[in-house]
């Protein structure tokens, strides 16, 4: 595979990262370099795993994820999203020091912004393509978009105030719509 697809394909990718990255920075009070490292880390992370998951499932894995990997996103991010959406509109009932860069929320989140990756990695198995480099480069990428994503979130959330977690979360709910809209029109 060549180097411009190999990159497009990992710049199409990370986009779910970056733009779920740049919401969740701009909905939190207080933004650190943790939360900065958990989001690229895992993001990144969990982008080269699914690929190279995919790749190496092939068949398999496309038969039992068909059509359950859209359905699976679209529910975790709408469903983080709602109740970051419930937590912008009543703030006494958020849990003390709740942190979607923590735990099962960013695994969560996580699995949601690297189940195309999955796809994409059934899809190199099934074109033979040698994985290494595609599944390090995705990861790369997606970590590097998050960063991004983290910067630009950070800089609005401070223009938005409270609303910053009100639209985090119609931001994630949108990602999770718009995912499931292009399953059902393919």
């Amino acid at each position: 595979m060549d180097l411009i697809t190999l990159f497009g394909t990992a710049l199409a990718l990370g986009m779910d990262a970056f733009a779920v990255a740049a919401a969740v920075s701009a909905s939190l009070p207080l933004f650190t370099h943790r939360h900065v490292f958990r989001l690229t880390w895992h993001f990144g992370l969990f982008q080269s795993l699914m690929t190279l998951l995919g790749w190496l499932g092939g068949d398999s894995i496309a038969k039992f994820m068909s059509g359950l990997n859209y359905w699976l996103a679209f529910a975790l991010l709408v469903g983080l999203g709602l109740n970051m959406i419930r937590q912008s509109r009543h703030p006494e009932d958020r849990v003390r020091d709740y942190d979607p860069t923590r735990g099962w929320s960013l695994v969560g989140l996580s699995v949601a912004t690297s189940i195309d990756a999955l796809a994409v990695g059934v899809s190199f198995g099934l074109l033979s393509v040698a994985i290494p480099r595609p599944a390090l480069i995705i990861g790369l990428v997606a970590l590097i978009m998050t960063y991004i994503g983290t910067r630009i979130g950070r800089k609005t959330g401070v223009y938005l105030g409270k609303r910053a977690e009100l639209l985090g979360g119609l931001v994630l709910i949108g990602i999770g719509i718009n995912i499931l809209v292009q399953y059902l029109i393919v």
